[in-house]
């Protein structure tokens, strides 16, 4: 039996819509934990878990840039970012889940 180490952060989705050449952006907040640099969120797996308590596991594939490049001062600063989620379990991402990682 192997268990997984607790996620570092906890970001909940505050806004989710469906990215013009596919996947999702999802506008995340941290909720709890250290906020995630740009390095350990490009990339990384994370857990999405919705109200009801469904679970599925998400990949960012980046970053979207509408509001500026990310950066780590500005990540930690606002808590704040907005991430692109190419994964067919996107499509179900919307406000009100929550994504915890890296998982």
């Amino acid at each position: 039996m192997t268990t997984s180490a607790p996620a570092k952060a906890t970001y909940r989705i505050i806004d989710s819509y469906d990215h013009p050449h596919g996947g999702r952006i999802l506008r995340l907040r941290l909720g709890r934990g250290q906020a995630l640099t740009v390095k350990e969120l490009k990339g990384s797996a994370m857990l999405a878990t919705s109200p009801d308590g469904s679970e599925t596991r998400i990949r960012v594939g980046g970053f979207a840039l509408f509001g500026g490049k990310p950066s780590n001062a500005r990540l930690v600063r606002t808590g704040r970012v907005d991430i692109h989620v190419r994964d067919e379990g996107a499509k179900q991402l919307d406000a009100g889940w929550t994504v915890a990682g890296p998982a």
